[in-house]
Order: structure tokens, then sequence, then C-alpha cells
């Protein structure tokens, strides 16, 4: 028996020396650890084609008036239009259990070689890990001045990582083991399943854990009652009770499809922000019938929806209407 023992014992070992390492992966979203407190992507691949996409780029092609970013772009061999592909973001705020973390990856197709040089010329620390180098960014260039200095790796031709320090260095460590179990249900990502495979950009958001949470509910009930908005009131005021922010947009030509849908502690909760939802609806409604006629017509077919305890508020934005707004952001930004 004991011989039969050591032999399970030696082939158990020797098949698990047998079995190939994790591979590093590439996969932006499978970087996210599982203590995210927000989590936000981007398929920029998704959004070229929108007016809103289109007016962010044109703010990108600007930056050839200012020589530096110029050249540094030109050196790196990257254009931001074409090479970026999908932007994930994650983070968690300051806590008594943590010290906060902000983390954003960028897959497309990179040079790592042509980016690691230009920004090693312009002052940057290369720091080498086990699981891959980075880059510390001078204050000048990371525009944190007297703060933390800001952190960036190029992984690979595939992926970008960009936070603090720790942050980056812990995804690196991750991409060198094959990832995190976000997308199969970890933290934030068991509430994958309330994002459309198809949405152009959304986020998740533990309401739970945002600090700033309830100085930002009694700011608004405030100035809310102040302007005798009682709708907005209630419905900021019933943000307490949610633990969960699922947001999504999704583009359909020029038109863009939005969704946001929240999960609250109890059924009474719900129905409180479903009747404070659609108040708020009409309340604008009502407010741009003088100014902006079109918008009512537009604010008419977003829906709110209610299932237990979860609320839900949707509708389609027009392509003229996305266009109007990307420039009125654009002149405002003038």
């Amino acid at each position: 028996m004991k011989r039969l023992a050591a032999s399970a014992v030696s082939l158990a070992f020797a098949a698990t020396l047998a079995l190939p390492a994790a591979a590093a992966t590439d996969d932006a979203l499978a970087l996210v650890p599982a203590d995210a407190a927000s989590v936000g992507v981007i398929h920029v691949a998704d959004l070229r084609s929108s007016p809103l996409a289109a007016r962010v780029f044109s703010d990108t092609d600007k930056l050839t008036v200012d020589g530096d970013a110029a050249h540094f772009l030109a050196e790196a061999r990257l254009n931001p239009k074409e090479d970026v592909d999908t932007v994930v973001a994650a983070g968690s705020p300051k806590g008594a259990a943590s010290a906060g973390w902000g983390l954003v990856l960028f897959e497309g197709r990179f040079d790592a070689s042509a980016l690691s040089a230009a920004i090693a010329g312009r002052g940057s620390v290369k720091r080498s890990t086990p699981a891959g180098d980075y880059y510390v960014l001078p204050n000048k260039v990371s525009g944190t001045p007297n703060r933390e200095p800001g952190v960036i790796a190029f992984a690979s031709n595939r992926l970008v990582i960009a936070g603090n320090e720790s942050s980056v260095v812990a995804a690196l460590a991750r991409r060198s083991a094959g990832g995190t179990p976000f997308r199969s249900g970890a933290g934030l990502g068991q509430y994958l399943g309330r994002i459309d495979s198809g949405a152009s950009a959304w986020a998740l958001v533990d309401v739970t854990r945002l600090p700033a949470k309830d100085a930002a509910v009694r700011h608004a009930h405030v100035q809310a009652e102040g302007n005798g908005m009682d709708a907005a009131a209630t419905l900021v005021s019933s943000m307490k009770n949610v633990s969960l922010l699922a947001l999504q947009a999704t583009a359909k030509s020029d038109a863009l499809k939005l969704s946001a849908t929240g999960l609250a502690s109890d059924e009474e909760t719900a129905g409180l922000m479903e009747d404070a939802l659609r108040g708020v609806l009409a309340a604008w409604r009502l407010a741009a019938q003088e100014k902006s006629p079109d918008t009512v017509a537009v604010l008419r077919k977003f829906t709110v929806s209610r299932d237990k305890s979860t609320v839900s508020i949707g509708g389609t934005l027009p392509g003229a209407t996305v266009r109007a707004m990307a420039e009125k952001k654009h002149a405002t930004a003038d």
C-alpha cells in the first residue's frame, strides 16, 4: 500500500510538472482584479463612426500643434485614431483596508520597442520586475506634480498598461500568471451578464464602495429642493440604497443606444426610484419645450422599467442629437 501511495504521488507530481505554464494574456479585461470598485470599457473600434468619437479623435489630431506631443507620436509610431481598439479602466478608492489604486489598459496595435524608446527619451525611468519592465513618468509628462508619478508598461505589441506604480506592477504579475477570473465572475465580473455583449461602452460601479457617495447625496438633495425638483431629490436620495450601477452605450450607425440600471436594496426603494425617474423625465421634457422642441420627442422615447429590486432607464439618441451634443461640447471647450 505504501509503495502504491508513493507511486501515485510520484505520478501526480510528474503530471503537474508536465502541465504547461500559464501563458501571458493580453486580454485587458482578464487583468482586472477582483477588488475593483469600478470597471469601465470603451470599444473604440465600435465608436470610430460615431459623431462623438469623431469629435474626440479630432481633438486628438490637434496634438500636431504641440511640437513635443507630435514628435512623441511620430517617434513611437503611434496613431491613437487607428491603433487603439479597446480601453479598460478599473480602480478602487482609498479606504480603511486599501490604499486605493487606478489602472487603465489599452488593447490595439503598438510598437512596444518604439514606445519604450520614445518615453525613455523624455526622462522616464525604467524599472524591471520578474513579470516585465515599466517606466516611471516624470511629473511634467504624467501631469501630476507633487503627487505619485504615473507609470506605464508596454507589455506587448497588443497591450499597454498605465496607472499608479503598485497597480501596474500587480497587473504585470497577473498578466504573466495568465490573468484573473474576472470574466468568470470574480468581483464585479459577476454582473457582466447585465451588460449587452454588443455594447460599445459600458461601466459597472459598486456604489457601496464610493466614500463620497453620502456627501454627494446630501448636497444634491439640498440643491434639488432649492430648485423645487422633488423628483430629482427623491431619486438622488434613493441612491443611498443602491448597491450597483450598470451603464452602457451601443453605437447604432450614427445613433447611440443608452441604458442605465440600478440594483436597489429592496423592492420599496426600487419603486421610489422608478417613480422618481419618470418624474425627472417629465421635468426634462417640460424644460425642453421652449428651448429645444426636438429634444422633447427624443426624451419621450426613453422608457423606465422595474423588475423587483432592479430599475432601468433606456433610450436612443438619434444621430442629429449626438452631433449637436458633440458640437456643443466642442464650442464649450473652445
